[in-house]
């Protein structure tokens, strides 16, 4: 699933982050946009589990912050 969180003008540790949410999916990636407003991931996660996450990494985030895009997934890497 690919995420954007608003960051509400507090920019937070991305290696901090990461390995927290790397502890559930390894081949996670994200990245703050150029503004510095957005955080982007993506992960194999509900949202939920990503507010818990980003909780658990010492950035808590409300379920409003949190938007999730559709899939533009090809289906080209699943086997």
């Amino acid at each position: 699933m690919e995420f954007h969180v608003q960051l509400n003008g507090f920019r937070p540790d991305l290696d901090v982050i990461g390995d927290v949410i790397r502890g559930v999916d390894a081949a996670a990636l994200l990245d703050i946009d150029p503004r510095g407003t957005v955080l982007r991931v993506a992960a194999a996660v509900e949202a939920q589990e990503l507010i818990a996450l980003l909780g658990q990494a010492g950035h808590p985030v409300t379920r409003a912050q949190v938007r999730q895009l559709p899939s533009i997934c090809c289906g080209g890497c699943s086997g």
